[in-house]
């Protein structure tokens, strides 16, 4: 099942092109499957129906995977649409095009939402700003920088989630793009 849009031409002055990227929720209760694809499908605009798996790392949970076309920002709109439910595990990536950053959202129940900007290889792009807070922070509280520079590329996000990524090794990848062709 498809789903494709089409993105209003402008926001806030601002040309929006079309986003593509790939959605992984790695771990959910059953009782929320419903409520996330309905939370997905109102971000992409149309209803969503995902394929869930069991997820063998957390015995009860269920997982999917999928390719997701739409406006960008959605990837942004779908990790805040998620960001309330406990026991949820995922990572929502948005591709680099001509106009924009590429992202990526990590989230899981202890550490909460990480957000990265993301190059056209994938790399994490770490402004100045939040390499001087990390410094600063590393002096104020007695922590390393390395710590710090932990915290801001994700990596205790990617550690907590890396468990969960490979027990879905054998998934199959669907594409989801918004509202109607």
């Amino acid at each position: 099942m498809v789903f494709q849009a089409n993105p209003p031409a402008h926001s806030q002055g601002h040309l929006q092109g079309p986003a593509r990227g790939a959605l992984f929720i790695y771990s959910a209760p059953t009782a929320l499957v419903p409520h996330i694809e309905w939370a997905i499908g109102n971000v992409l605009g149309a209803p969503v129906s995902l394929e869930w798996s069991a997820q063998p790392v957390s015995p009860g949970a269920l997982r999917t995977e999928s390719k997701w076309h739409g406006a960008v920002g959605s990837a942004s709109k779908i990790a805040s649409a998620m960001r309330g439910w406990h026991y949820v595990r995922f990572e929502i990536t948005e591709e680099v095009s001509a106009e924009n950053d590429g992202a990526r959202f990590q989230g899981t129940p202890e550490l909460g939402i990480h957000h990265s900007i993301m190059g056209v290889h994938g790399d994490v792009y770490v402004n100045e700003d939040r390499i001087r807070a990390s410094v600063k922070r590393a002096l104020k509280n007695g922590t390393s920088l390395e710590e710090e520079l932990e915290q801001i590329l994700g990596t205790p996000w990617d550690e907590e989630l890396e468990p969960f990524r490979y027990a879905g090794d054998q998934s199959s990848i669907r594409w989801l793009k918004t509202g109607s062709s």
